[in-house]
């Protein structure tokens, strides 16, 4: 029998990964311990090419600025995000596999002029030659504490943890740390690098 796999990301998202699990004969516990808020933005002047998205929490999320943005092709970093771009009325040019900095590198000369969406999380991105990027923030994250049954759980039934983000990695281990729960009988599946590092501070 698999172990338990605890999801810790926002809804739908949650939603999402613990269907595919079950589907697979893993049992899905925990609940988000973060959730997305839109904020306030506005497009900058000038012209862009493409819209650069590493979340479909931006198109979510992103409020009535969007509408303005809807004649510009988007690069998204994933499926998900690409569906919830076309779902929000985007065509979408390009999907990704590897991260962002793989859409922006795949992208080249082709789209000059970018405009990335993001939440208030960053991840710092090299643009390439001749690559010009602005950015706005559409949306971000709000902590959610670890509920005390789900602290219960952990402890009796020792899930595998899946981490979506750098910031619910932190976030999960200082909620760890204030329930007193024992980092050092957790594994954890982390979705990147940067991930994982965090996790592994």
């Amino acid at each position: 029998m698999p172990r338990p796999l605890a999801i810790l990301r926002p809804h739908p998202g949650w939603d999402t990964t613990a269907e595919l699990a079950r589907s697979r004969g893993i049992t899905a516990i925990g609940h988000p311990l973060s959730a997305h808020e839109p904020v306030a933005w506005s497009v900058p002047d000038g012209a862009f090419d493409a819209v650069l998205a590493g979340s479909a929490a931006v198109f979510r999320h992103g409020g009535p600025a969007l509408a303005e943005l809807r004649t510009l092709p988007v690069l998204a970093v994933g499926k998900s995000t690409a569906d919830a771009a076309r779902e929000a009325g985007f065509r979408v040019a390009a999907t990704g596999r590897g991260g962002l900095q793989t859409v922006l590198e795949d992208a080249g000369v082709d789209w000059p002029r970018l405009l990335r969406l993001m939440g208030d999380e960053r991840v710092d991105l090299e643009p390439m030659p001749g690559q010009h990027i602005e950015e706005r923030v559409a949306y971000r994250v709000r902590s959610v504490p670890l509920g005390a049954a789900f602290a219960s759980q952990i402890e009796r039934e020792r899930p595998v943890i899946a981490l979506h983000s750098a910031a619910s990695a932190r976030h999960f281990r200082s909620e760890c740390q204030r329930l007193a729960i024992d980092l050092s009988r957790l594994e954890v599946l982390a979705l990147g690098p940067r991930i994982a590092e965090a996790a592994r501070e």
